[in-house]
């Protein structure tokens, strides 16, 4: 029994209005489900298109040759034909186009039908998924709300109305014991058009997702009379979050906790009871430092702002407060601030700056050549390099009390030649050697961009690869090939050198 035109009509029809999909996609579905089955009829390995009325159902069915070049056999000579050979017909024609030519229909009977069937679905799964994708591609970092609808393997199934999504075992809240039936918001993660289930990926885990549902609950930070800043959380177990707002007559933190804490709790019930301090921001660090670490209670702050450090001091009494339950306090802060925060009592700030302070003490003495006394009230006076010595105003060192103008004018001369000896040796080390200069086929120029790179000699050429060459300095492959080659030239002139005696 053969496939009739009205059953090519019936079908698109059916299948359209079934899965709420456009009919030119299911006559593209079928097409290639009628030009697979037609290939599948023939013995020789051809490829062919089949073309759809979609009006009339009739559909005509074309053989197709693809153009490659003259050069060498065809790798699939049932459907590849030469350049040459193609352009009897149409000059115009170049490699990779194709050319077409009508065959036969072919009838299909019932397993030919049942084989298009399977192809068509197919098509259609495909044609779902990427609707799929186009509703959900702006909903990136988005809520999503749904119902559990099954769990499969620790990972929930999750019912969004007009498609499934998945919430795997990694993205869950810990031990939160999600059922079926149970009404969750997600954040969309990832749309990942591969997976043989839902495609839709979803998280509870992100500080993004808790950042979101503050914006749900707080009317304020959804209209962004306050800003959500920040976020970091151990999740089902603690979170903070930094605000802030422009309006003198709004109390950010008041406003996310809500009157008798509605607003926060309910944030806290959707992350399975997870407790959230809400902290204002700062622009002053250490205030915006001593905040997140509350309940805590901070003595002192000392900042690296170099390493984006700092050492928190908290009394005795405070420092489990302040570390928190498996170091969970301090870590949040951390992460909320963006800063690597030390805590330590006062004992321990003491000992640590006794110890930086001996260390700098010692770095004087030697670069100076200065007694321990004067190299300890530089460092107590809050003199730490070499520079600041040199090139602070006179009068900042002679405003100590221990200093006259002599030793003055000597500490600063001490320390700006120190300075100077240590910019001559470094010019040493960016100079190229004097084999380098000579080296054939080098010039000064480019020896002198090596040396910068730390490349003075021709031993130090001879052991570099090609690619580390080229991180130096831009040139040429062969170029780059040719100056090590060059360098390693002395190596096989000698094969002691490299004899492994």
């Amino acid at each position: 029994m053969a496939i009739s035109n009205n059953e090519i009509l019936l079908m698109a029809e059916v299948v359209s209005r079934e899965k709420g999909l456009d009919r030119e996609i299911i006559f593209h579905a079928i097409e290639a489900a009628l030009a697979t089955a037609t290939k599948k009829r023939h013995l020789e390995d051809i490829d062919a298109r089949v073309s759809i009325h979609r009006e009339t159902g009739d559909y005509d069915t074309f053989r197709v040759w693809e153009v490659v070049d003259d050069e060498g056999e065809l790798e699939f000579p049932d459907r590849q034909i030469p350049l040459s050979e193609a352009r009897e017909s149409d000059p115009e024609l170049n490699i990779e186009d194709q050319i077409e030519e009508p065959m036969e229909q072919v009838e299909f009977g019932r397993i030919a039908a049942q084989a298009a069937k399977q192809v068509i679905m197919q098509k259609v799964r495909e044609a779902e998924r990427h609707q799929v994708a186009e509703r959900y591609k702006d909903k990136f970092g988005t809520l999503i709300s749904g119902t559990v609808k099954r769990l499969d393997h620790g990972n929930a199934i999750i019912d969004l109305g007009d498609t499934d999504a998945m919430l795997p075992k990694s993205g869950m809240i810990p031990r939160e014991g999600l059922r079926p039936g149970d009404r969750i918001r997600a954040l969309l993660k990832e749309i990942d058009l591969e997976a043989r289930g839902p495609q839709l990926i979803l998280t509870r885990l992100s500080s993004e997702f808790l950042i979101a549902l503050f914006k749900l609950e707080v009317p304020e930070a959804g209209e962004g009379i306050i800003e959500i800043l920040g976020a970091a959380r151990d999740p089902g177990s603690r979170a903070k979050i930094s605000v802030r707002t422009h309006d003198a007559n709004v109390d950010p933190v008041g406003a996310c906790v809500g009157i008798r804490g509605s607003r926060v709790q309910s944030v806290s019930n959707e992350i399975a009871g997870e407790r959230v301090d809400i902290i204002v921001w700062s622009t002053n660090i250490a205030e915006f430092v001593i905040q997140a670490l509350s309940p805590a209670e901070v003595e002192s702050i000392y900042l690296d702002e170099e390493s984006q450090s700092m050492d928190v001091v908290v009394t005795e009494e405070n420092l489990s407060r302040a570390i928190g339950r498996g170091g969970q306090n301090v870590r949040l802060a951390s992460e909320l601030t963006g800063w690597e925060l030390n805590l330590m009592t006062d004992k321990e700030a003491l000992e640590k700056q006794d110890a930086e302070l001996q260390v700098l003490v010692e770095k004087f003495m030697k670069l100076l050549d200065i007694d321990e006394n004067i190299a300890t009230i530089l460092a107590q006076e809050g003199f730490s390099s070499l520079e600041e010595i040199a090139y602070v105003p006179k009068q900042e060192l002679l405003d100590i009390e221990e200093f006259d103008e002599a030793l003055v004018d000597e500490l600063r001369y001490r320390a700006d030649d120190n300075l100077w000896t240590d910019r001559i040796r470094e010019q040493e080390k960016m100079r190229p050697a004097e084999d380098l200069l000579g080296m054939e086929g080098m010039d000064e120029e480019t020896a002198k961009i090596l040396a910068g790179g730390g490349v003075r000699t021709m031993q130090e050429l001879a052991d570099c690869s090609v690619d580390e060459v080229l991180d130096i300095m831009e040139m040429g492959v062969e170029r780059a090939s040719e100056l090590i080659m060059t360098a390693r030239a002395p190596m096989f002139d000698n094969p002691a050198h490299n004899s492994l005696n």
